[in-house]
């Protein structure tokens, strides 16, 4: 399924005419937006599961459910709940020297907001960037994988059933199809993908100075504290980064562990990762790599660190399964800087572990390098956690739990630096696409008259002294 060029073109064309044709629209008709899409994912939730698996090659039901479905269910329930509030006007004060006044902010739709999805949730991370368009009255134009052909065709179904392309449009397409996309002349574009491939949209985005909300990725530290037991550590974090193979922009990416805790923490991994999944290469429960590109990257990263000096140990102790793309989590030690695995974002299931004594050389590692897009405390000591949270940056941070702040409602989701710019979710997701429009209202006073020319008299002068 490929979607040309001169079809984008007519698309864009289609929804900037609609757009500026039309009154803003109304809280009934966004609610009305938001009802049928979630009403067409309750319809499609199945259909949509599977062709995730088919995509994946395998990836479970229930994960699909939990990762893409559910999140996207709650989300719309609470922007129809918070709408008639956020669209509101607000009010703000004119001040001493401008009164009397009314002043209000308006929060008007921009227009035509650019979508961008990655492979790894490919309906959440398209609807959900979707939803928060409708609710702030804007049109919109969908981007999606190539990598998940199958989860697209449901998907292309879902939105024909809902709306006509004057509102939503999806393209489908490779690399050169996105790199097209990313030159049309949007109101805003929220892209979802890697810190390398955020930088080429930026770029093509700055030629229409267009804004962009960069969602992109990074790696996200733990930092497992020595007042916290390690089989707690464990629980609260193996999920966060064994969902969906680690291939999330939020699973831990490397763990700082107390120095005489490190061997506790690969046994007690290991321990938990075979009570949930056993062996994995037959474990419907354990989702695979997304394609051979992946999984080859994957296995160049571990062969680079083994070769410079580092330790793996499976937590399956299974032979990789090249042809159904399955690897365990692979526990990494004695890393250095110098190896990939310690360079790149590792986006799959591979956790190295660094050793550390001092806090604040954990600190200065983390603040040295670009800035992650999560960052995991384990601890349950209030002064230790607020420490840790003034002394680094990040784009969120969980403590005691991993990647599940992504999934609340009325708090934003973004990054910072090389982890993205912008966010959205919640309200700010409604501020992202909408324009916060100044309207100040006078009355049949006028009292700006009284600061007209000539200058330099009695009250001109009254003025900058009470002022100045």
């Amino acid at each position: 399924m490929l979607t040309a060029k001169p079809d984008i073109d007519n698309g864009f064309k289609l929804q900037k005419e609609s757009f500026l044709n039309e009154d803003a629209s109304s809280l009934k008709d966004r609610i009305n937006d938001l009802n049928l899409i979630k009403k067409a994912l309750l319809k499609y939730q199945h259909e949509l599961s599977s062709a995730m698996n088919e995509d994946f090659g395998n990836r479970n039901q229930m994960e699909s459910l939990f990762g893409d479905i559910l999140p996207l269910i709650n989300a719309i329930n609470y922007q129809i709940k918070k709408l008639p509030f956020w669209m509101r006007p607000s009010r703000r004060k004119p001040g001493l020297l401008l009164s009397p006044a009314k002043v209000e902010i308006h929060y008007q739709p921009l227009g035509v907001i650019g979508i961008i999805v990655p492979w790894n949730f490919p309906v959440q991370l398209s609807i959900h960037p979707l939803i928060t368009a409708l609710s702030s009255g804007n049109k919109a134009m969908i981007k999606l994988s190539e990598f998940t052909p199958k989860t697209n065709t449901i998907l292309q179904k879902l939105i024909d059933e809902c709306f006509d392309k004057e509102k939503v449009m999806l393209v489908h397409g490779d690399s050169e199809t996105a790199e097209y996309f990313t030159t049309l002349p949007f109101d805003h574009i929220l892209f979802t993908g890697s810190t390398s491939i955020g930088k080429k949209v930026m770029k093509a985005a700055a030629e229409n100075l267009t804004p962009v909300t960069l969602e992109l990725g990074g790696k996200s530290p733990v930092i497992i504290c020595d007042d916290i037991k390690i089989e707690t550590a464990v629980e609260r974090l193996i999920l966060g980064k064994c969902l969906n193979a680690g291939q999330m922009c939020v699973s831990p990416d490397y763990i700082f562990c107390p120095n005489n805790q490190v061997d506790n923490f690969i046994t007690t991994y290991k321990n938990k990762f075979k009570k949930m999944f056993g062996e994995v290469n037959n474990n419907n429960d354990y989702s695979s790599i997304i394609n051979d590109k992946q999984f080859t990257r994957l296995i160049n990263l571990i062969e680079d660190a083994k070769n410079k000096g580092a330790k793996i140990i499976s937590c399956s102790d299974e032979n990789f399964d090249l042809e159904k793309r399955k690897m365990s989590t692979q526990l990494l030690t004695d890393v250095t800087d110098d190896m990939r695995v310690m360079q790149e974002e590792i986006f799959g299931p591979i956790l190295t572990i660094m050793p550390y004594s001092d806090l604040n050389d954990v600190i200065s590692y983390i603040n040295d390098r670009p800035k992650p897009l999560a960052l995991y405390i384990m601890s349950f000591n209030k002064k230790v956690q607020d420490f840790l949270i003034k002394k680094t940056q990040s784009g969120g941070i969980c403590i005691n739990e991993t990647a599940w702040h992504v999934a609340i409602d009325d708090a934003p989701f973004g990054g910072i630096g090389a982890s993205g710019m912008g966010q959205y979710h919640g309200k700010e997701g409604f501020l992202t696409f909408s324009k916060a429009k100044t309207v100040m209202t006078k009355g049949k006073f006028g009292s700006g008259k009284f600061i007209h020319p000539p200058y330099n008299n009695f009250l001109h002068k009254l003025l900058m002294k009470l002022y100045l």
